[in-house]
């Protein structure tokens, strides 16, 4: 099956509704989305979903609005930090999906682990979705037992047992499904600073959950200028789960991107980028340079060095004269070699130089294709270098054959080679 990866740009952070967002703006099929939410044994949210315009750009904007008995001060600028802040909170007019309350008795806002796993084991998800919020849930659910210091089982958590989050979470992993994703990307995330308020009182940024799953799923953290999370305990969980590469291919093309509004205010624009990238999987031929600048090793040192670097299997060595700092004469030591061999190289300069730290390049190469042949000549067999370039063949004594055959005849090298020529047109 052809990898189909997404990468996160988490730049402003990341939360369960930014993440929705981004997903339905990549192109997941809303109307399913719509119906696996629509089976859930949950009430009292409607959900909204609208293209707006942060910082000049139009994205998507995913809301799950609650009725009074449910709705929390998730996006409240003012609750969340103590002070004013532009609110950023918008309502569509028009209600993509409403569910009505159909109960007798109220639900309850604080929900277990086992709670929430009935309540998506028992939706219309698919076999992968249901997985997905599973994961998600138990991430999140073993970070606030860390931080409570509480066995799992009694982990009773209001932000994560809130409708909003279980919506956001279950409609995260019914779009990826739908995307059919086999790959995430997110190569950091980045945080702000501060305080924020929530159940528990007053917390520092990241909050505990963030910094747990942090720290559990060794997930890069950046922290920036911001005064306020960017990064909600939903949005590390999601991160944890779904994370399956810590970098970018070396080379790929983007075919689509998704942009996912966040209801947030801060000093940068509240929004995640996510792009449909694939992968350059054309071979290429690679080859390392290792490199290093010696002025205090003579003339006998380095040819030796050259010696055991070339018996060791480098594809070639070579000096280049340099002048370096006080004007100190100096030679600009290069090796080639395979990634293979690069550690062996290293050890032999460090070694045999006075050397005291080593470049590494990786370079891709268009090589000719070759092949090694024999051809006869009166002195008897030489090796020749045969190269094709434009169906056309190019041929090439080798050194080392030829010089053999000097030695055991007693012949000058422009001799030898001239018959190895000869026995190449004949042949």
């Amino acid at each position: 099956m052809e990898k189909k990866i997404l990468y996160l740009e988490c730049e402003s952070g990341i939360s369960g509704d930014m993440t929705v967002a981004a997903l339905l703006d990549l192109g997941a099929d809303q109307a399913v989305l719509e119906q696996a939410l629509d089976s859930l044994l949950v009430t009292g949210f409607q959900m909204v979903v609208h293209q707006i315009k942060k910082a000049g750009l139009l994205m998507c904007d995913f809301d799950v609005v609650l009725d009074k008995e449910h709705e929390n001060h998730d996006h409240d600028m003012e609750y969340l930090h103590g002070h004013n802040h532009e609110h950023g909170h918008h309502h569509g007019k028009e209600h993509l999906h409403e569910k009505v309350e159909s109960h007798t008795q109220k639900e309850h806002q604080h929900r277990g682990l086992s709670d929430i796993l009935h309540i998506i084991e028992h939706a219309k998800l698919t076999a992968n979705a249901k997985k997905t919020a599973r994961k998600i849930f138990e991430i999140l659910a073993q970070a606030e037992a860390k931080a409570h210091g509480v066995p799992l089982e009694q982990v009773h958590f209001h932000e994560v047992g809130s409708v909003d989050s279980i919506v956001d979470i279950v409609a995260v992993a019914v779009c990826l499904d739908n995307l059919s994703i086999t790959d995430v990307v997110v190569t950091k995330l980045n945080e702000g600073q501060g305080t924020i308020r929530c159940q528990h009182g007053i917390l520092p940024v990241p909050v505990p959950a963030v910094v747990n799953i942090v720290q559990e799923y060794k997930l890069p953290l950046q922290i920036t200028e911001t005064k306020g999370e960017l990064v909600t305990p939903t949005g590390a969980a999601i991160v944890a789960a779904l994370r399956t590469m810590e970098t970018l291919p070396e080379v790929f093309t983007v075919e689509k991107i998704g942009m996912g509004a966040g209801k947030r205010q801060y000093d940068r624009p509240s929004m995640l980028r996510a792009m449909l990238i694939k992968e350059d999987t054309e071979e290429k031929d690679v080859i390392y340079k290792l490199e290093t600048n010696i002025d205090d090793c003579s003339g006998e040192n380095l040819g030796y060095v050259m010696e055991r670097l070339l018996k060791a299997g480098a594809r070639d060595v070579h000096y280049i004269p340099s002048y370096m700092k006080k004007n100190r004469p100096a030679y600009q030591l290069n090796v080639i070699c395979t990634k293979e061999e690069i550690e062996k190289m290293e050890q032999i300069i460090f070694a045999e130089t006075t050397t005291i730290g080593i470049r590494r390049v990786r370079m891709e190469r268009t090589i000719l294709k070759r092949k090694i042949c024999t051809v006869q000549t009166p002195l008897g067999e030489a090796k020749v270098k045969v190269c094709l370039y434009k169906d056309k063949e190019r041929f090439f004594p080798e050194y080392e054959s030829v010089i053999a055959l000097c030695q055991a005849h007693g012949k000058t090298y422009k001799e030898v080679y001239q018959m190895v020529c000869e026995g190449i047109i004949n042949k």
